[in-house]
């Protein structure tokens, strides 16, 4: 691709240096979906995550099962013997087994890579179910987990020993929790709009979400530090500092009603859409960009980083698991600029020729020239060959 441009400064002055280079793009290649279907019919695969084994591990909301998938597809299913479990999160722990939560069944569940299911009942809190709902290994090694029912974050070790601290807000409706970078375990409350935090003292401290009923969902640890976490009602992934200052991001989509969400290998974070049948991503600068799953109304919850190197989904709705390649490298561009520097007197225009060739399959977009140092003129170029590579 051959590019023509012009400088032309405005304001009084004698002569006017410019130095140019070209500017290179990353690819546009479209990422491929891939879905599994759940053998179980109706199952309802809710929250995913990577197992020690190599597989991706996930839950069977409706089911009562645990399911397990191969990074070729190939899906196991282990039945819990608590009937109407409702299994809802699931993590890795440090004994090689696989943790989860079990709404209905008022369990903390685990399972070990050959299927060994083990049940932990939580006890009520003042005659009240506990409904667990999300779960994340603590800095401490043991396992933290949110009370939806009992308004609490629960504590379990290896062992089995359980603990409980009430959340200050009534009916929070905690879902997510997850530990952050500063040591602390940190939760979003659903229906108190607030992002919760916990030592491992069990102090809690609560910030209000600026978006009004945002209804955070789930929380992550991001790669800058701090946490990011879905507002399932307002639209936005937001983003909180451990010293508790807020950002939004408003998702493009509206209503798409963002879910669950996880750290891909690429730095970024991804999300589901729940209610518009998209894999979002966020950069940790706010841009983000949007895929839409084949299966229609396929309500996505759960994402996460698979071994393979892809993003891994599970389909509420639409009952399979979804795999999305792995976003591409960024392109390499050669480029050229003549001559490299040009000096003209006001208000003469500068013109320069660039050649820029695209030497993968992937196709470039945004390809351009644009001056090297800040410059007080203004400048414009045009295309005057265009491959279809770039």
């Amino acid at each position: 691709m051959t590019l023509a441009g012009a400088f032309r400064r405005s304001s009084a002055t004698t002569a006017l240096a410019v130095l140019l280079a070209a500017a290179a793009a990353s690819s546009a290649r479209a990422q491929a979906i891939t879905e599994f279907p759940v053998p179980t019919a109706g199952a309802q695969p809710f929250s995913i995550v990577a197992g020690p084994d190599g597989a991706l591990w996930f839950t069977e909301f409706n089911a009562g099962k645990i399911g397990r998938i191969s990074t070729a597809g190939a899906i196991s299913e282990t039945t819990l013997s608590t009937a109407a479990s409702q299994p809802f999160s699931i993590t890795a722990g440090p004994d090689g087994a696989l943790w989860f939560t079990e709404v209905a069944g008022n369990n903390i569940g685990r399972i070990t890579t050959a299927g060994a299911v083990t049940e932990i009942p939580i006890p009520p809190t003042n005659g009240i179910a506990p409904n667990p709902g999300g779960i994340a290994l603590g800095p401490d090694g043991a396992f933290w987990f949110t009370e939806i029912g009992g308004n609490r974050i629960g504590r379990i070790t290896l062992a089995g020993a359980i603990t409980g601290f009430p959340i200050p807000t009534p009916n929070s409706a905690t879902h997510r929790i997850v530990a952050g970078a500063d040591g602390a375990l940190w939760f979003a409350e659903t229906a108190g709009n607030r992002i919760g935090r916990i030592t491992t003292a069990g102090t809690i401290t609560e910030f209000v979400v600026p978006t009004a009923d945002a209804q955070p969902f789930d929380i992550t640890a991001g790669p800058d530090g701090a946490l990011w976490f879905t507002e399932f009602n307002g639209n936005k992934i937001g983003r909180i500092a451990t010293d508790g200052t807020f950002t939004e991001f408003p998702v493009p989509t509206s209503v798409s009603q963002p879910g669950l969400l996880a750290v891909g290998p690429d730095g970024a974070l991804w999300f589901s859409e729940v209610n518009v049948n998209k894999i979002g991503r966020i950069t940790t600068s706010g841009v983000i960009t949007e895929v839409t799953i084949p299966t229609v109304s396929s309500a996505p919850q759960g994402v996460a980083a698979g071994p393979d190197g892809a993003i891994w989904f599970a389909e509420r709705s639409g009952n399979n698991v979804g795999r999305l390649s792995p976003p591409p490298a960024p392109t390499a561009l050669l480029a050229s600029v003549l001559p490299s520097s040009r000096s003209v007197q006001v208000p003469a225009v500068a013109t320069v020729f660039a050649s820029v060739i695209n030497n993968t399959q992937a196709v470039a977009t945004g390809c351009g020239i644009a001056a090297v140092t800040s410059l007080p003129a203004t400048f414009a170029f045009q295309t005057t060959d265009q491959p279809p590579t770039c």
